[in-house]
């Protein structure tokens, strides 16, 4: 579908410099774009890549001016050609159905507005809200709740009595609900500790593929709204994660640990359990959070065991130096033997 800038300003409430009726059907990034693709610059520089694109309409920075693009201008043109993006690209949002091939219980209960694909499960007492989209092969198990406009991508599974708020997407292959990882061994073997507590996730949640979120052993997961977790990530039982948080890929979270309001964890980063990480606070990527540790408000912080990043650097600095300062001691050490020795004769 072809739109005209003047309704993407309207939209976006921003304001325009240029052409008005300059037609938009898509957004790419300035080396790909046709004259019809949107594309969005964040500083000075990237301008002058934007300027030199076949595509007509920019999003840019308020002071950016050309004689050339119709520009849109605003103070933060990545989020806006997110938004455009999303306008101007809808998705393929199917028709309410649900296949003949799947298998939905009787005391299930779907929505009018829902589509169901091929070869589903749903089992005894799942409610379904409206618009929600599961597509092929997935398993929705008893009791579970799953809320409106949710999208469930193939090979997805929810144990028993999961719960889903609006707006959740989880990708291929997400496992939501299974047990946490709790023993406790006695009398000559392990015996497996309860993991019969419940698990929710927010509105607006997207979960990557192969991720795997536990149920609470006793209590309760929870994953708060608008977090967006990577492909890869283990989330033990117990754990909660505060609101607009973001995980990347491959981090692995044990359990009853807890994260704050807009906590960022980048890539292979792990925690022991009962760690807390308070809001806003940064872990660096392959980072080692220690049973118990805190994390405070605002702090960044990166290596294992995790310390703040000032003293991480300084630390890594002089790890670098090792080999040359193992060389200088030993010179040292050569001098004050021959010292000795000389001072013995």
């Amino acid at each position: 579908m072809t739109r005209r800038a003047a309704e993407l300003a309207q939209y976006l409430g921003l304001e325009l410099q240029g052409d008005p009726n300059a037609p938009l059907s898509g957004a790419a990034n300035p080396e790909d774009a046709g004259p019809e693709d949107l594309i969005y610059a964040d500083s000075a520089r990237q301008f002058k890549r934007a300027e030199s694109s076949r595509a007509v309409c920019v999003l840019a920075q308020p002071n950016a001016v050309s004689s050339r693009k119709t520009v849109l201008k605003t103070a933060n043109p990545k989020l806006a050609f997110a938004k455009a993006a999303a306008w101007l690209t809808p998705s393929d949002w199917p028709s309410a159905s649900i296949h003949p091939t799947a298998v939905v219980a009787e005391s299930a209960r779907v929505a009018v507005g829902a589509a169901i694909g091929a070869y589903v499960v749903i089992e005894d007492d799942v409610v379904v809200g409206e618009e929600t989209w599961i597509e092929p092969f997935c398993f929705v198990g008893k009791g579970s709740r799953i809320g409106a406009r949710c999208r469930l991508h193939p090979h997805v599974t929810l144990y028993a009595h999961s719960a889903l708020g609006n707006r959740v997407e989880l990708h291929s292959g997400v496992v939501i609900g299974s047990d946490g990882f709790g023993y406790v061994f006695g009398e000559g073997r392990q015996w497996k500790f309860p993991q019969i507590g419940k698990i929710i996730v927010d509105d607006d949640v997207e979960v990557g593929s192969n991720t795997t979120i536990d149920r609470g052993s006793l209590g309760l997961t929870h994953i708060k709204s608008d977090t967006k977790i990577d492909n890869l990530v283990q989330v033990g039982h117990n754990v909660e994660i505060g609101e607009h948080s973001i995980l990347v890929s491959q981090v692995g979270i044990s359990g009853s640990t807890k994260l704050g309001k807009g906590v960022v964890v980048a890539g292979q980063a792990g925690f022991g359990d009962h760690a807390i990480v308070e809001d806003n606070a940064v872990i660096g990527g392959q980072a080692g959070i220690l049973p118990g540790k805190v994390i405070r408000s605002g702090q960044i912080v990166w290596g294992t065991p995790a310390r703040p990043l000032k003293r991480f650097k300084e630390q890594h600095a002089w790890f670098a130096r090792l080999p040359e300062l193992a060389r200088r001691l030993e010179a040292l050490e050569r001098v004050a033997e021959k010292a000795t020795e000389d001072a013995e004769k």
